[in-house]
């Protein structure tokens, strides 16, 4: 159903950009707002009830025996493979530089 609403150019300019900062339209955060103030959409509850879902949440194979030294492990590969990742763009991004400077040089 759709419904008009008629109001100052100012609150209007500040609805369109908090929606933008949302990036849902004008409409899908009236249609928010007016279920909050129905007490239909209470972000609070929402967010109890998504952390109590995360509490238990669990990944991979094992995800009903995680040992404590796993994460660690975890952890320690992802660094590793971020190191490993940044010195190889570090040393693209030298050989570029110095293919500019040859190229410049001639």
């Amino acid at each position: 159903m759709a419904v008009s609403v008629r109001m100052d150019p100012l609150l209007e300019q500040e609805l369109t950009q908090a929606a933008k900062r949302r990036g849902i339209t004008k409409s899908q955060f009236i249609v928010e707002a007016v279920e909050r103030a129905l007490g239909r959409n209470n972000p609070g509850e929402l967010y109890l009830k998504v952390m109590q879902e995360m509490a238990d949440y669990r990944v991979g194979k094992s995800a009903n025996a995680v040992s404590p030294s796993q994460p660690k492990a975890h952890k320690a590969a992802l660094r590793e493979k971020l190191r490993t990742k940044h010195e190889q763009e570090g040393a693209d991004y030298a050989q570029t530089l110095a293919l500019r400077q040859t190229g410049s040089a001639e």
